[in-house]
């Protein structure tokens, strides 16, 4: 039974288990676990330094600024200043202005208020001190932000670094991974939901690494952090500010909720998007020769509309998220500046406690309403790690028993060359209901021509499917050297076939590397016996740069006859044992198609050839042919044999005149 890897309904998905594919993106993350230990390291730097600014702020006022202190003799507290009578200078000052000082013991004082009625020259003498210690904390500042420029460069390098390879490694994977999958796959997924899935997808979830690493261990910190230096600094003021908190969470967590589904359906139809657009230039000189320009840019724009309102719902969710973080957090202010200001006036708490509270408190909310984009970033990742899993989640339905790469599954024998082919009673269907094959059984001897011929629709294409593996059969098995194909490395059997069709696909490279492709070692000489024996030799003197020119878009500027030489071409530098020809001169005029068949004679000469006739005439010369008719063999022999049943080949030699 064929497992399924068909395609996957965007609009189908089920609930997001986030645990799950963290999980599953954990491997990838894994070989760099070195360079986020650093960025978390950094972070954990980055976040000491930012509490120390409020920090220092808050002992530059409390001690120099507006200090409070007290009165180890009398016991008071207040904004006092403690005057160091050993300074010559100072006790100069405390001669002339003895009545705005206050002697108790070994300790002298002078209250804030005093200094309003002190001369400027005086007052620079007792404050000495206290600018000095503001420079130091000035200085200190300073010397944070140059540690905290220096952390973050470091953290935001490493971070990037390691998404990017994080990134690198997973689009090579999906890359892979879509390589060995089977047709079926592909008939099922449009071209722009894959490229979309490699590129858009995989570049959201490299943005998520550095948003969400920079979250969990900066932003998470710091709120710890602030928190509990609150509780350190005054822990009554710091309840009061933390009455807020869990109308925050409860807002984060109702919101949410909305969230994902808008992320869900922008990423359905950014895919939709894409699709329409691939297939809209794909087939362009359809839609120009048929005039469905209009209808299909109606089509487009409902797309494209659907995406316009999937995107406002998401602004929606946010726009009503972002005002109620705003408004809690102005209100936890408003708290604090009553609270902390009327403890500031009976003095219970010093001015700089609450300058502190207030830049704390501002640090506090600032990783909260950075948390809606963060937020915005982590679940549009997340809608894409869900596409790009089920992508690779997806197994070829091709009976190998591997499931990797190009068929290479563990205790695999390589097929060495191909002596023997044999179809055993295969049946085969592309979907449950309608079947192609039934019991069709055949085989190929080494250096037999077999050519298959019969009406549309009578399964000649789908056997090429099944012989090269794109497909597995329902039932019955497909041999090579009587051997079942299954216990084969399936990549070791396709090396020894080269495949001609009537419409050959040529990449975007050279001509060389359209020949060559993978083909290691072929020396110069080699190569033109290629281009010799594949009647390519014309064709590259006409080209600019020979067999350099870059052809591109498939080969578009070459005649159909041309592409056909090279793939021919393509087909000897291979040196295959079987030779499938998918009708390659049918789509050829009368004189390329001399030039064609004299390179098909050379590419067929000493090799077993399968030949799909689409025309009875290519078929004439074959050793042997099968006469198809609804997925079954209802004739078989050479032509003068065939002619002779006058069964349904004679019908169709003389319905071809």
């Amino acid at each position: 039974m064929r497992s399924d890897s068909g395609n996957f309904e965007e609009e189908n998905l089920g609930k997001a288990y986030d645990t799950r594919l963290i999980l599953k993106i954990l491997p990838f993350m894994r070989p760099y676990v070195l360079v986020f230990s650093l960025s978390v390291a950094m972070l954990a730097l980055i976040t000491g330094l930012d509490l120390a600014v409020p920090y220092v702020t808050r002992e530059a006022i409390d001690r120099y600024i507006v200090p409070v202190v007290t009165n180890e003799s009398s016991g008071r507290e207040g904004r006092m200043i403690r005057v160091d009578i050993r300074d010559m200078d100072s006790r100069d000052v405390l001669s002339r202005n003895e009545e705005m000082f206050e002697k108790k013991g070994d300790d002298v004082y002078l209250s804030l208020d005093s200094l309003k009625n002190m001369n400027r020259e005086d007052l620079g003498i007792i404050r000495f001190m206290d600018l000095r210690g503001i420079s130091v904390c000035s200085l200190l500042i300073l010397v944070i932000v140059a540690f905290q420029f220096m952390f973050t460069f470091i953290q935001k390098l490493v971070t990037e670094y390691a998404g990017q390879m994080i990134m690198h490694d997973l689009r090579m994977r999906v890359f892979r991974h879509i390589q060995s999958l089977s047709l079926t796959f592909f008939n099922k997924n449009p071209v722009g939901r894959l490229v979309t899935r490699t590129t858009n997808d995989i570049q959201n979830m490299q943005e998520m690494f550095s948003s969400v690493i920079e979250f969990v261990f900066k932003d998470l910190f710091l709120i710890l952090g602030i928190a509990v230096v609150l509780l350190v600094i005054s822990p009554k003021l710091a309840l009061v500010s933390f009455i807020v908190i869990p109308f925050v969470l409860l807002a984060s967590v109702y919101f949410s909720r909305f969230a994902r589904g808008a992320f869900r359906d922008l990423r359905v139809l950014t895919a939709k998007i894409n699709t329409r657009i691939s297939e809209s230039i794909q087939g362009m000189r359809v839609i120009q020769l048929f005039r469905y320009e209009r209808e299909n840019h109606r089509s487009f724009a409902t797309v494209n509309h659907d995406n316009y309102l999937a995107g406002i719902r998401q602004l929606q969710v946010f726009s009503v998220f972002m005002p109620v973080v705003e408004f809690l957090g102005s209100l936890a202010l408003a708290l604090i500046i009553f609270y902390g200001g009327k403890g500031v006036l009976d003095d219970s708490v010093s001015l700089g406690t609450l300058v502190a509270f207030i830049s704390y408190m501002k640090m506090f909310f600032r990783p909260i309403r950075d948390v809606t984009e963060k937020y915005n970033v982590l679940q549009n990742a997340m809608s894409s790690a869900e596409r790009i899993f089920q992508i690779l989640d997806k197994t070829s339905d091709v009976d190998d028993g591997s499931g990797n790469y190009a068929g290479k599954g563990m205790n695999k024998m390589a097929l060495q060359s191909i002596r023997h082919v044999e179809f055993e009673n295969v049946t085969f269907g592309y979907n449950d209901t309608e079947t192609v094959f039934n019991d069709l059984s055949f085989s190929l001897g080494q250096g037999d021509v077999l050519a298959v011929v019969g009406p549309t629709g009578a399964g000649k294409t789908s056997l090429i499917h099944l012989l090269v593996g794109f497909y597995t059969p329902d039932s019955g098995q497909i041999t090579f050297n009587f051997i079942d194909r299954s216990s084969y490395d399936l990549s070791s059997i396709r090396s020894r076939i080269a495949l001609v069709t009537q419409d050959p696909f040529l990449f975007t490279g050279t001509v060389k590397e359209n020949i060559l492709g993978a083909t290691n070692g072929v020396t110069d000489s080699r190569f033109r016996e290629i281009l010799t024996a594949a009647h390519c030799d014309a064709l590259v003197e006409r080209l600019p740069k020979g067999v350099d020119t870059v052809l591109t878009d498939g080969g578009s500027g070459l005649s159909s006859g041309e592409r056909q030489l090279i793939s021919i071409a393509r087909a000897i530098a291979r040196d295959p044992d079987l030779i499938i020809l998918d009708e390659a001169t049918s789509y050829i005029d009368s004189e390329s198609e001399v030039i064609i068949q004299d390179a098909l004679e050379n590419l067929m000469r000493s090799r077993t050839s399968l030949i799909i006739a689409h025309r009875i005439s290519t078929a004439r010369h074959a050793d042997r042919i099968l006469v198809l008719k609804r997925g079954k063999v209802v004739e078989q022999g050479n032509h003068r044999e065939l002619m002779g049943l006058e069964g349904l080949y004679y019908k169709m030699v003389k319905m071809k005149g």
